[in-house]
């Protein structure tokens, strides 16, 4: 065998090599694709992305007291979700439903996908007066929150949300701080980040 057909083998045999892998790398999941994320989630994220009924109307938001309890308002208000920041919104609001030991049925579990029914009940804690104390914690949430407040803009998810707030460090001792972050967690604007206005 001279030189040169040597020389040929070898780089078949690397290039069949390098195919062989290719082809099996390709196959494998990677995280990124997979991403945070169960199947689970995965079909509700794809069924809430593409079926959403909420809207940032004011007609919307007066609807709502007329629904029935077990209605869905779902999807996001205003950009399209993101499965990433979905994952990671849902995961982070398991820990405040359950701060000290408490089940705190009034934070949703998900901030896509919030029963008529519970949001008929917060937003009337929305106008609930708070103690001098109590308001500071509420105004601190208000200038900390990546959105100024509970949501970008004066929507249902304000109220609902801003009802949520007051309630949680009325009832539940929450403070600013804590507010700020379930209102962060529970953002239904969409997009991957946190909005800043």
């Amino acid at each position: 065998m001279n030189k040169q057909t040597l020389f040929a083998l070898v780089i078949a045999a690397l290039l069949m090599g390098g195919i062989v892998f290719l082809g099996y790398s390709q196959k494998q999941p990677t995280q990124a694709s997979v991403g945070p994320v169960g199947e689970a989630l995965a079909a509700k994220f794809k069924d809430l992305s593409q079926n959403g009924n909420s809207s940032c109307s004011g007609q919307f938001k007066d609807s709502i007291v007329n629904m029935p309890d077990t209605a869905r308002l779902k999807g996001s208000c205003c950009s399209p979700m993101s499965i990433h920041r979905y994952g990671e919104q849902v995961e982070g609001l398991k820990k405040f439903k359950s701060v000290s030991s408490q089940n705190i049925q009034e934070i949703p579990d998900d901030p896509y996908d919030i029963p008529a029914g519970l949001a008929k009940r917060l937003i009337p804690y929305y106008n609930m007066e708070l103690t001098p104390e109590a308001q500071k914690a509420y105004d601190y949430a208000m200038v900390n929150s990546s959105e100024k407040g509970p949501c970008c803009c004066q929507c249902w998810r304000w109220y609902v949300y801003g009802g949520l707030g007051k309630y949680l460090i009325k009832t539940h001792g929450f403070t600013g701080e804590q507010v700020t972050q379930v209102w962060n967690l529970s953002d239904g604007c969409g997009g991957d980040e946190e909005h800043h206005h």
